[in-house]
């Protein structure tokens, strides 16, 4: 592995992980109060499109890191609409 690739993992890690304190918060609390899914689900989309930009300049560090990015993100719009749902679901159980 070239220099210049081991400084694209190091540098993905940290924008890579960004989203993941959201998510773990959520789960923890398991609730989605606090939260907003917009931006995870942007960062989401548009990491897709780095993706395919890693591709297409055959870059590991940038593909391997939107990817996992990607699924970090698309959890986090999952789970907030997962426990949306449930919250609704038990609002209306009390009435």
């Amino acid at each position: 592995m070239e220099l210049h690739e081991i400084i694209g993992f190091v540098a993905g890690f940290g924008t890579t992980f960004a989203a993941a304190p959201d998510l773990l918060a959520m789960l923890k609390r398991r609730s989605s109060r606090g939260m907003n899914p917009t931006m995870a689900g942007i960062m989401g989309t548009f990491q897709i499109v780095w993706v395919y930009y890693g591709v297409l300049i055959d870059s590991m560090p940038v593909i391997v890191w939107n990817i996992i990015a990607v699924v970090i993100n698309f959890l986090v719009v999952g789970a907030f609409f997962y426990f949306v749902r449930n919250e609704k679901i038990v609002r209306e159980a009390k009435r």
